[in-house]
């Protein structure tokens, strides 16, 4: 290797590749340059006696019309064209190869069929496109390959996975697996009637999961269960459960199963951990057999600069900016992709496009948006470089957020594209018609975090914060919110929801069912973490099995049961769910009441006739004769009293209802005296 080896921030290199790939450092005792590491990564040693397979670079699978279109920014469709496609070419059965690598003097493809020789397939230029393509007669399905990349000059040698791979081998190997995604789906009934369950006026109850840790195998070693193995169970419980949708955790490969997928090498290809393309594609299948919505986390905002990745591709800074001040994330050492490059806007427009099409996925949720949007995310003053205009919005990452919403929606109708974004940045969820950046809904950071640092209060001292309990509403209508109690309140010493409630167990467990109770009835569509539906009480951790031995013991079966009927009662009432996004959805009877630490609302249907009265009771003190408003005369029958015994509680209760009364309260004409049970929900309807 030549003495004029070098690699972009080499020490920074150096130490990640010898976190991750411990053999690196005696490649660097031995004198060679840090640089080294890239192409240490093969993945099979140099077998240069092996014969080698004939090669033609006379075939194209790309036309004039794709590379116009990809270095325009405007090709949703690349995996259709990069990437490595078996196929049979003048009755010769092979492989065509094609990668984008604009700065490289030289790419050849290798694998098991060449002994991995780096010297024995090179791909064709095609020309100022940046493309190298080549087809290999007697490639096929299973073969593992890279591309040798040499850089212009020779000043820098790679040996890199192919960004469009469908499948790679099972960690910690880096090859990508020449596949294809042929298979038979069965979900035609959920496809032609999704657009229904995915409406803004449609109940949304997600069951986010971590595919690696919901069940594992522990009699086997505690082994990963396969997509297939997951695939009946989870469908069975989620539906038992009275969840809508699934949503999972990054699926798309990743080297490091710690990051739980959010670093992101295989950006087309689900992880090999738990099997192939196809037993994934059998996961959703089932799910949607089971009548339930598949949503996807993905990750357009950052990469990890792992050798065999996107960074310093082709010995430039290709996907990413050049620039650390743009290119680095402070946060997570990972690389921030280049959004105002064309072909990277088509490449992750491409992925986007993917996952909904060639594996059914009813959404995506966009992971980490509030870092795209802000220049100086996570950086202080002086490491951050303003935009043309001197501010601190992305500008190139906004109009790549608008493109990929608008072409969603354009090419899906019928799925929902959700916002993980943590700042007051406006407009998240409207349309990019009207200056919004098009998402269809966006989770409410702001409500999870004022809610649980309420809810773990002494009940004593919730008096002094009523306000963490009334705010939401001053914004609740501003965009289409999810509520979520997500993986990340329950990792990083932040204890599981169960263990982070105030008091004894009896209590620990009121206050949950009062929690989650208190979710179902705000506005807004639902997001539960696995493992909070049945009273986890360790923190989540991604190297086991969720607990589920305390489905043994009757609290966790009674919290298990009330979550069921919270689901199913969430369903069955379109108060709770048909209007969740305008103000004419929510009512206040009574926010003042801080002294007592209840609060009381109403929500309305459509048809307004339609409502619901909802009570909560934020002390372990039972109130009787609580005198609460009501808009009409009648008997209200009690649909939910989360201090059931059936779900573990104390009973206390109306016995089943109670008729209101001409006595005016809370500026109405007739009200109702309650009883309202100690750390307590109760849901009236008018009968």
């Amino acid at each position: 290797m030549s003495d004029e080896c070098i690699v972009a921030n080499p020490l920074r290199h150096l130490s990640l590749v010898t976190r991750h790939y411990p053999g690196a450092a005696a490649v660097v005792n031995s004198k060679l340059k840090p640089c080294f590491f890239a192409s240490a990564m093969t993945t099979k040693p140099i077998s240069p006696s092996k014969p080698a397979p004939a090669i033609r670079h006379d075939v194209s699978r790309l036309t004039p019309d794709d590379l116009f279109l990809f270095n325009e920014g405007n090709h949703y469709r690349l995996y259709e064209k990069f990437g490595a496609h078996a196929g049979v070419v003048d009755g010769v059965a092979g492989c065509n190869f094609a990668v984008w690598a604009p700065n490289a003097e030289r790419v050849s493809v290798m694998g098991d069929f060449n002994g991995w020789n780096p010297e024995s397939h090179p791909l064709h230029s095609r020309g100022q496109s940046g493309i190298w393509e080549c087809f290999l007669p007697g490639i096929a399905r299973g073969a593992p390959y890279k591309y040798h990349i040499v850089s212009r000059h020779h000043r820098y040698r790679a040996d890199k996975a192919d960004p469009f791979a469908f499948y790679a081998e099972v960690s910690p190997k880096t090859a990508s697996v020449v596949w294809d995604l042929e298979y038979s789906w069965r979900d035609q009934d959920w496809m032609r009637s999704r657009h229904a369950c995915n409406a803004l006026d449609a109940p949304m109850a997600i069951y986010e999961v971590h595919l690696g840790s919901w069940r594992r195998a522990p009699e086997e070693g505690n082994r990963f269960l396969t997509y297939r193995e997951l695939a009946l169970p989870l469908a069975k419980y989620a539906n038992e459960m009275g969840f809508t949708h699934v949503e999972f955790l990054p699926v798309q490969e990743h080297p490091f199963y710690g990051s739980w997928g959010y670093q992101t090498t295989g950006h087309f290809a689900p992880t090999s951990r738990y099997g192939t393309p196809q037993d994934f594609m059998f996961l959703v299948d089932t799910l949607h057999q089971h009548g339930l919505g598949v949503i996807l986390d993905w990750v357009p905002s950052h990469f990890p600069s792992d050798g065999h990745g996107l960074s310093y591709f082709d010995g430039t800074h290709l996907y990413e900016h050049a620039d650390p001040q743009l290119g680095l994330h402070p946060d997570w050492d990972s690389m921030i992709f280049n959004f105002g490059r064309h072909e990277v806007r088509s490449f992750l427009l491409s992925s986007a496009l993917f996952w909904l099409e060639k594996y059914h996925a009813d959404g995506l949720r966009v992971d980490a948006v509030a870092s795209m949007l802000h220049l100086d995310y996570s950086r202080k003053e002086g490491e951050w470089i303003p935009n043309q205009y001197g501010g601190r919005e992305n500008l190139e990452a906004l109009a790549f957020l608008r493109r990929l919403n608008e072409v969603a929606y354009e090419n899906h109708p019928d799925v929902q594209v959700i916002a993980e974004e943590s700042t007051d940045w406006p407009m998240v969820s409207r349309p990019v018609h009207v200056g919004g950046l098009g998402f269809g809904m966006k989770w409410d950071m702001g409500w999870m975090h004022d809610t649980l640092e309420y809810m773990t209060k002494d009940p004593l001292f919730r008096k002094y914060h009523h306000q963490e309990l009334t705010f939401r509403i001053l914004y609740a209508f501003t965009e289409n919110f999810v509520l979520p109690l997500s993986h990340d309140e329950v990792v990083h010493g932040k204890g599981s929801l169960l263990g982070k409630m105030p008091g004894p167990d009896s209590e620990k467990f009121a206050n949950l069912r009062l929690l989650l109770g208190y979710m179902l009835a705000q506005p807004g569509k639902k997001l539960l973490f696995m493992g909070g539906e049945f009273g986890q009480w360790a923190e989540w951790n991604h190297d086991a099995s969720l607990d589920w031995h305390l489905l043994d013991y009757e609290p966790h079966q009674a919290l298990q049961r009330y979550v069921r009927d919270l689901n199913r009662l969430y369903r069955s009432q379109p108060a709770l769910h048909e209007v969740d996004f305008h103000h004419s959805g929510f009512e206040w009877i009574d926010f003042h009441d801080w002294e007592h630490s209840v609060i009381s609302f109403l929500r309305r249907a459509k048809n307004p006739k339609d409502f619901l009265l909802i009570a909560c009771n934020f002390t372990p003190v039972l109130r009787t004769d609580y005198r609460v408003g009501v808009p009409e005369d009648g008997y209200y029958r009690e649909l939910l009293n989360s201090e059931s015994a059936a779900y573990g509680g104390s009973n206390l209760g109306n016995g089943g209802g109670a008729r209101a009364e001409p006595i005016p309260c809370h500026g109405r004409p007739h009200s109702l005296r309650l009883a309202l049970p100690p750390l307590s929900v109760t849901v009236f309807k008018k009968e």
